[in-house]
């Protein structure tokens, strides 16, 4: 069993609660959770009746997923002790009728997939971001469309850096060229459309909507590669026919589906 070496405690309010970094990603002591959720004066006889009652429902697949860590206990020993990493620890969450569940998954969307310094993981960012829309209720197949878009951004901006664009400034300009092609209107633009301040468009957008950004900076991304395109003047150029392409195949979908893709809704979970 992995020892306490490289555990912490954590506070959820004014709760402590222990974490241990194992197999490269934080668990937590499910009845220091389970405590700070219930204010249960006896933790381990509620989580001991809840992992009763998951395995009467069918989620018999969480307690597998339980781990015996060793953690500092009370009387200064290490001792084995159920825990979760945050997925696990949040199905947890969502058995437990509190009016701290929900503080308790924003909790857990910050530390639960912190970066870890000790190691050098390039996967745990992808990882923490998944999580993180997890946690706020995106369904899955959103948050493939929004990660997938991550990295085409990602690889489109260093294109741009090698092709002679500078950071920030020109990277702005030529985005607004994309989505002016697409959706004709700028993002900032869009962003007064849907009503938003500084929250991230792309977090509010639909899958219509992300899966047309993706579209307009991958084909930019691929012309500016068969063009060989240098400095900003072209690249620009480039991002106007690569949006014009995703716009078009815009107008197409909203000519078949008689409605507008480019809409004042911003996209939330749950709701319609």
């Amino acid at each position: 069993m992995q020892s306490s070496k490289g555990a912490k405690i954590s506070l959820f309010k004014n709760k402590k609660i222990r974490r241990i970094i194992f197999n490269n990603e934080w668990w937590f002591s499910v009845i220091d959770s389970v405590e700070a959720l219930t204010d249960s004066s006896v933790p381990k006889r509620y989580w001991s009746d809840l992992k009763i009652k998951l395995g009467k429902e069918g989620y018999k697949e969480v307690y597998d997923k339980i781990v015996r860590l060793k953690l500092i206990a009370s009387d200064g020993k290490n001792r084995e002790t159920d825990c979760a990493n945050t997925e696990t620890l949040l199905r947890i969450t969502q058995s437990i009728p509190s009016p701290k569940a929900e503080p308790f998954k924003r909790w857990l969307a910050k530390v639960g997939y912190e970066r870890v310094q000790e190691i050098e993981d390039p996967e745990l960012g992808t990882k923490r971001t998944r999580i993180f829309y997890k946690l706020k209720g995106y369904p899955e197949s959103w948050i493939e469309n929004r990660m997938r878009g991550i990295v085409i951004r990602e690889e489109l901006t260093e294109e741009w850096q090698k092709r002679g664009a500078k950071k920030d400034l020109d990277y702005k300009i030529l985005t607004a060229e994309i989505s002016k092609a697409t959706f004709g209107v700028t993002p900032t633009e869009y962003k007064h459309l849907k009503g938003l301040k500084r929250q991230n468009l792309r977090d509010h957008m639909d899958d219509f909507e992300l899966l047309l950004t993706t579209l307009g900076e991958r084909t930019t991304k691929e012309i500016h590669k068969v063009e060989d395109s240098k400095g900003i003047k072209k690249l620009k150029k480039d991002a106007k026919i690569g949006g014009g392409i995703a716009g078009r195949t815009r107008k197409d979908i909203e000519k078949r589906l008689k409605r507008s893709i480019v809409s004042k809704r911003s996209f939330l979970p749950g709701k319609k």
